[in-house]
């Protein structure tokens, strides 16, 4: 049981950090952080349609990767014997 906590737990902290790297790559609609970090600078140069969609693609699987981390973390710790 231990040992699926760990897991979980590796799992949760890498998906969330790759949500907040994948989020914050997404092409920015103006005044948020992406303009923050450079994305109003080059706002036409570097995000295509297809870019764009796989990448909104890639986001929806880590969270739901981390979704189903997070309920079946919470799910061990609800109803675990110790």
């Amino acid at each position: 049981m231990t040992v699926l906590k760990i897991v979980l737990l590796v799992l949760i902290v890498v998906t969330s950090l790759l949500l907040t790297l994948t989020i914050l790559m997404h092409k920015g609609r103006g005044g948020g952080l992406s303009d923050m970090f450079g994305g109003g600078i080059s706002s036409s140069v570097g995000s295509s349609g297809v870019a764009e969609r796989n990448l909104n693609r890639i986001t929806l699987g880590v969270m739901l990767v981390w979704v189903v981390c997070v309920v079946g973390y919470g799910l061990i710790m609800k109803f675990a014997i110790v």
